[in-house]
C-alpha cells in the first residue's frame, strides 16, 4: 500500500509534468540479503535473498527481480518494482519501498495457503560513496487473501548492494 501511495505521489509531482512512467536511466544493482524469518511472530530459519535491480525505471519506478530460498528449503522467485528516496534527496541515507508478487514453492516450511505470494518491503540503509549500500529491512509475504489460508510469513534482514557499471 505505501508503495503505491509514495511510488504514485513521487512520480506524479516530478513526472508527471513532462511524462509521468517516461522511462530513464537508473543504476542497475546486484544486493544479497541475509535475515531471520518468522512465522506467527516465531523466529522458524534463516533466509539468503538476491536482488537484481534493472539498470532503468519508468517514473519513480525501478523494475526489479528476486530469489531467495531458506534454511527450510522454502523457494519464493519474484518480479515486481522499488522506490527509493534516491530520487528526492542527496543524504547518504535512504529509505526503500518495494513491491514484488511471486512465486512460492514449500520445502519443509510453514504452508502459505497459495503459491502466489506478494512481498512487500521497507528497508533503510546508507549509500556509500564507492556506489555500494547497506541496509536494513523487513518484509512480509502471503497471498493477499486469494485463498483462505493466509498466514503470512516474514523477514528482518541486512542487505548489502553494489551498483553495476
Amino acid at each position: 500500500m505505501f508503495f503505491a501511495i509514495i511510488g504514485g505521489l513521487d512520480t506524479y509531482l516530478n513526472d508527471c509534468p513532462t511524462e509521468c512512467l517516461r522511462e530513464t536511466e537508473s543504476p542497475a544493482r546486484l544486493s544479497l540479503q541475509y535475515s531471520d524469518t518468522y512465522f506467527q511472530e516465531d523466529v522458524i530459519g534463516e533466509e539468503i535473498y538476491a536482488i537484481y535491480d534493472l539498470p532503468k525505471s519508468y517514473g519513480a519506478f525501478q523494475p526489479t527481480v528476486g530469489a531467495s530460498l531458506t534454511s527450510d528449503n522454502d523457494f519464493w522467485i519474484g518480479a515486481g518494482g522499488k522506490w527509493t528516496t534516491d530520487r528526492i534527496t542527496d543524504s547518504p541515507i535512504y529509505i526503500e519501498l518495494s513491491l514484488m508478487p511471486g512465486i512460492y514453492i514449500e520445502g519443509t516450511g510453514p504452508d502459505l495457503g497459495f503459491p502466489i505470494q506478494f512481498r512487500g518491503a521497507l528497508g533503510a540503509g546508507i549509500n556509500f560513496q564507492n556506489g555500494s549500500r547497506i541496509s536494513v529491512f523487513f518484509d512480509h509475504r502471503s497471498n493477499g487473501h486469494l485463498t483462505e489460508t493466509n498466514p503470512g510469513l516474514e523477514t528482518l534482514g541486512i542487505r548489502y548492494s553494489v551498483e553495476l557499471h
